[in-house]
């Protein structure tokens, strides 16, 4: 039994962003200042170039997407859209099981999609130098590769349990030029604030975070870049989400159900926003965020105003947050470890627009492992929280008969995360389930929003 395969041609790559704000049923909750005063968007050019900030605050539905980003996406995009019949015949379900191979992208994930956006934006603006982020290091790549685009300086800081956990995404990074160093680091005072507390701190994207504001908003040469939580990164994923749409009309199929991985929600929202405007329309799809029983955001964090970082450098947002100093355990899927949700899809969650549930870590390496013995692919650990929750809903249709369509995004390949594999095979893998008393104690620590 073959898998079929739906193509699009690069003239088919979508001319514009969806901007999932002009279908919400309410406006998003305003970002506040320290003061408890909404930030106007001018506060937030210290760090971002004009352009982007435009995007983060806008209201309009399609964003043009520059064509110079569309010359670079067609190194790789349109990203091909499977359906997996060999799965569903290992599973002996009646449902049919599609995914997006994001893996194809030289980074070997999505983030991409929104590097090469926000690298285009600076540069134009005159910016020849951007410091970031990166946990698992699939953003930290992505960014390295869009600086080599656009010969800029990239500097980025990896959480250090990622940076020791993946050397060669490291590699991987430098080798499109990039500077890398383990967070927290002795080179900001964000990092020796928290190596003053903790000598071994493991690091954790709050932290990284801090120091990157840190050193942009320190330097007039220097921009933030960011690459997932904020709303014109969700925006520049989109991509996702429009080019299956038009791959499901070529297979003349629509899903009923999306899973994909929650972090900062950057993957799921890309391929999970444009079908909301269908939902909004009376489609009936569920939209099911997938996140880590280590670090779950949306199932068991509190919705209330917090910092995107962890010392408190950034605006408050209205977000499902474990508290800006939660520090997550060290699992393999580092790209979810971080303690809020983008304020979008934390609004819709709350208001039961989409659904969220939690996986434990040996079930997702499991479900990975079933996976590339079905289709050949070898996912990221991130992408097999997805793909555990379809495979879930996959034997559920076997039980009921149900015939359901069941669509998950394959957010990167797993080429730089075989020692977490090699760990799961040794059975040297745990589930860690984050406890409750600590997840009430870093909630205690939400600031005190007027």
């Amino acid at each position: 039994m073959s898998d079929t395969k739906i193509l699009l041609d690069e003239n088919e790559i979508p001319t514009h962003w969806y901007n999932v704000i002009a279908d919400m049923p309410n406006p998003p909750a305003a970002v506040l200042g320290p003061d408890g005063n909404p930030v106007t968007p001018d506060a937030l050019t210290a760090i971002f170039p004009m352009s982007v900030v435009e995007q983060e605050v806008s209201t309009e539905r399609w964003i043009p997407i520059p064509e110079k980003v569309r010359e670079i996406y067609r190194l790789w995009r349109p990203s091909p859209l499977y359906r997996a019949r060999r799965l569903e015949e290992a599973l002996g379900t009646p449902a049919k099981i599609y995914y997006k191979n994001e893996g194809v992208s030289p980074a070997g994930s999505h983030k991409p999609n929104s590097a090469i956006a926000q690298a285009f934006y600076n540069k134009e603006a005159g910016i020849n130098r951007l410091v970031t982020e990166t946990g698992a290091g699939q953003w930290g790549s992505s960014l390295a590769l869009a600086g080599q685009m656009f010969n800029m300086e990239v500097r980025i800081y990896m959480v250090k349990v990622s940076y020791d956990q993946k050397p060669f995404r490291r590699s991987m990074m430098q080798t499109w030029g990039a500077e890398v160093f383990p967070s927290p680091t002795d080179m900001t005072e964000s990092g020796r604030k928290a190596l003053a507390t903790d000598p071994d701190n493991p690091g954790s994207l709050g932290i990284a975070i801090s120091e990157a504001v840190e050193e942009a908003a320190s330097r007039k040469d220097t921009n933030y870049a960011l690459g997932s939580v904020l709303n014109h990164v969700i925006l520049h994923q989109t991509v996702i989400g429009l080019e299956a749409k038009k791959q499901f009309e070529k297979a003349g199929d629509y899903p009923d159900m999306i899973f994909a991985p929650c972090g900062g929600g950057s993957n799921f929202a890309g391929v999970a926003f444009p079908f909301l405007a269908d939902k909004a329309a009376g489609k009936d799809i569920s939209l099911v965020a997938v996140e880590p029983a280590s670090c779950p955001t949306l199932t068991r964090g509190h919705y209330a105003y917090d910092f995107g970082d962890s010392v408190g450098l950034t605006p408050l947002m209205k977000m499902y947050t474990l508290g800006h100093d939660f520090m997550p355990p060290g699992i393999h899927a580092g790209g979810l470890r971080y303690h809020g949700d983008n304020v979008l899809v934390s609004q819709l969650y709350d208001e039961g627009i989409i659904d969220a549930i939690a996986v434990p870590q040996l079930a997702t390496f499991e479900a990975g492992v079933q996976f590339a013995r079905t289709e050949g692919i070898i996912p990221a650990p991130e992408s097999n929280h997805a793909i555990r929750a379809c495979i879930d809903e996959a034997l559920r249709c076997k039980e009921s008969g149900e015939a359901k369509t069941l669509f998950f995004n394959l957010s990167g390949h797993g080429h730089f995360d075989m020692a977490s594999y090699d760990k799961y095979f040794s059975g040297d893998l745990e589930d860690y389930e984050y406890p409750e008393a600590a997840i009430h104690e870093a909630l205690d620590h939400l600031p005190k929003v007027r």
